[in-house]
């Protein structure tokens, strides 16, 4: 049996990380006090609960309502930089060894600061936190579905312009009914022109279409989620006896998912843990592995993922090596640095790990 105590110490590499989705609660208040922003309490347990109802309650509505809190207390250069400092120094705490974290530039410059300096502060945070921690992290712009195309070509030109100082990707995130991914064809044909990294969160809320369309009409080279590719399959068990195209597609080419287990659970985009479809990607060997997503929302850590997917789905340490290396080889890093991290960090880790447990599987 894995323990809590092995599975905290484990090499762990985390992908789906939202910046306004991970603060300190104590952070918040102090952010708050310090700009005049009105909180539901300034009691730091009220505060925490009323942060995570929405994830508890199973209510989309509830879950996205705290992010209108963090990014109000987000809108200077001075909290931006130490909201992405403790985000590495809290990742690094639990033994992440690389980390991409993504927020949506537009969404902090309600009080006068540029894209740029947008920017520009967060990677001084999280360089800060990497010259403290040791920590390699890079840095994932967000275009939202719900806003101007036009401004999601601008947020794409942004991130290809910083891509020489910590900026590895480009991403589509918000709500996928009634907003498709092509609408902002012109930012993802840019970014493909420009030979970036493209993430897309697609397959949460809405169906096999919207992958589809996040692969082949934007040249997405990973998955946010992809939950709902699960539709695109014929099920005995966790075992699969038909695949339609896409499902083929993205098994035969290795396209990565982006598993969120509380995330996907809190949100209503999977019933609960048991009937979560990663087991059914991990086991057929689909490209998976799992991250947290929002960490104060859905009041988790990528610790507290791999918990719930040893109690759930059987993992063994061998598994947790294999999904945690399908990180790193999915990474929007050069590959001999990705060959460096899992031969001289994550192998090596995990191998120490069972040598000091005498775990033999």
């Amino acid at each position: 049996m894995i323990t809590k105590e092995i599975i905290q110490q484990v090499p762990k590499v985390e992908l789906h990380d939202h910046l306004d989705g991970g603060l300190r609660v104590q952070t918040i208040l102090e952010l708050a006090k310090q700009q005049n922003v009105k909180l539901p309490s300034d009691d730091p347990q009220k505060l925490h609960d009323w942060i995570i109802r929405g994830c508890k309650q199973k209510s989309l509505s509830l879950y996205l309502e705290p992010f209108a809190i963090t990014t109000k207390v987000m809108q200077t250069k001075e909290a931006l930089r130490r909201v992405a400092f403790e985000a590495v120094e809290d990742l690094a705490s639990e033994h992440v060894c690389y980390a991409e974290i993504r927020f949506a530039p537009i969404l902090h410059t309600n009080q006068g600061l540029s894209l740029e300096e947008v920017v520009q502060s967060v990677l001084d945070g999280l360089q800060w936190g990497t010259r403290q921690t040791g920590m390699p992290v890079g840095l994932i712009l967000c275009a939202m579905r719900n806003q101007s195309p036009a401004v999601s070509h601008t947020i794409a030109e942004l991130a290809v312009a910083f891509a020489d100082r910590g900026v590895v990707g480009f991403d589509l995130a918000g709500d996928e009914m009634g907003y498709p991914a092509k609408k902002h064809l012109e930012a993802f044909q840019f970014i493909r022109n420009k030979n970036f990294n493209i993430t897309i969160h697609a397959g949460e809320a809405f169906g096999v279409e919207s992958i589809w369309q996040a692969i082949q009409v934007c040249g997405a080279h990973r998955i946010g989620h992809g939950t709902r590719l699960v539709e695109d399959m014929s099920l005995d068990g966790t075992r699969i006896e038909e695949m339609g195209s896409l499902a083929n597609f993205i098994l035969d080419r290795r396209i990565p998912l982006e598993m969120c287990l509380t995330s996907n659970v809190g949100t209503g985009a999977a019933k609960d843990y048991a009937s979560h479809p990663f087991p059914i990607f991990y086991r057929n060997k689909f490209r998976v592995f799992l991250c947290s997503d929002n960490r104060l929302m859905s009041d988790t850590t990528l610790t507290k993922e791999m918990e719930l997917a040893v109690q759930y789905y059987n993992l063994t340490i061998r598994d947790l090596e294999k999904i945690t290396i399908n990180a790193m080889k999915s990474a929007f890093i050069h590959h001999d640095q990705k060959l460096e991290l899992i031969y001289n960090v994550i192998k090596k880790g995990y191998s120490s790990i069972r040598d000091k447990y005498g775990i033999l599987d």
